[in-house]
């Protein structure tokens, strides 16, 4: 598994332990550096793992995708290649890689299906991330033609959860949040800002779901395999709960998870980013598989994580 230490990868090894999976093969970035590709290749070769879960990414929310663009899309292709090409010369049959949901385009018709790939311009304020995204789910494509693999691009809709990143700036909405209305909450404060208006909507799905969603497609995927596979069209599932609501309707569930009863002030001058995120789940759903937490129980088990993290109460 290439990213078990992050927000999904940390998520997905938790239920393979859970299911008691064995010979698991995990290296943190000070044992390996994925961007290296000849250290890659190497572990490949001396591990020959069966099946790859390609969850490693350099990720962030819209403050830090508009300060470093060139650092999302080198790194983020830098990952790709490197362990999708290392995969493919090895001879893996099965990898499982993560995109996100911002590689749609930015005013898609909702709620956004699959074949929506590619059919209009992408969100300015995370553009790089995107074609990045865009470019491994490509490459997953090509791999299928060109080697006769079954490699698998899943797009979850906003993860949240434990083991996120909490910074206040270059996170992402809900972990953000989190840390920034608890702070409020402690100094005392009457009111706390928010970037934007509030009015775009977002779906979030907590990231024990996604590691359920993964494993279900990973277990299920000889039966699923006419259905996920095509010539004509790439590899794509969306991974979401099928529902969204506002920023500002989130602020106010986690105003009320975090107990502050302040002011929230909406920075008009800051970017929304875009509108509206709905995915279209019904390909997840029509396989069988259904989100099963709550966006109120994610975030309080979010919440619980932030405060045993960062020891605060």
């Amino acid at each position: 598994m290439a990213g078990h230490t992050g927000l999904a990868g940390s998520a997905i090894l938790r239920r393979l332990n859970h299911e008691r999976y064995e010979n698991l093969i995990c290296y943190t970035h000070n044992e390996l550096d994925l961007i290296d590709q000849a250290a890659t290749k190497a572990m490949f070769k001396l591990e020959r793992p069966e099946i790859v879960v390609l969850a490693a990414a350099k990720v962030g929310g819209i403050a830090a995708n508009n300060t470093f663009p060139s650092d999302f899309l080198y790194i983020n292709l830098a990952i790709q290649n490197s362990v999708i090409n290392a995969a493919v010369e090895t001879g893996v049959q099965t990898l499982l890689f993560l995109g996100s949901s911002c590689i749609y385009p930015r005013n898609c018709l909702q709620p956004i299906k699959e074949e929506y790939l590619l059919s209009g311009p992408l969100e300015e304020t995370n553009r790089a991330y995107a074609v990045a995204k865009i470019a491994g789910a490509e490459l997953c494509w090509s791999a299928n033609k060109q080697h006769g693999c079954r490699y698998l691009a899943v797009m979850p809709a906003n993860m949240y959860g434990p083991h996120d990143n909490y910074d206040s700036t270059h996170s992402h909405v809900i972990p953000g949040l989190i840390r920034r209305i608890h702070e409020a909450k402690l100094n005392g404060d009457k009111k706390v800002s928010i970037w934007g208006t509030g009015e775009p909507r977002r779906e979030f799905l907590y990231s024990d779901d996604l590691a359920d969603a993964c494993l279900f497609l990973l277990t299920n995927l000889d039966n699923l395999s006419s259905r996920l596979y095509s010539k004509d069209k790439p590899p794509l599932v969306n991974i979401g709960v099928g529902q969204d609501l506002t920023i500002h309707e989130l602020s106010n569930i986690i105003c009320g998870v975090v107990g502050f009863r302040g002011k929230l002030v909406f920075d008009t001058t800051k970017p929304d980013g875009t509108q509206r995120k709905l995915l279209d789940v019904s390909k997840m759903n029509g396989f069988g598989w259904k989100a099963k937490w709550s966006l109120t129980e994610g975030i309080n088990n979010s919440y619980k994580d932030f405060l045993h993290r960062y020891g605060t109460q």
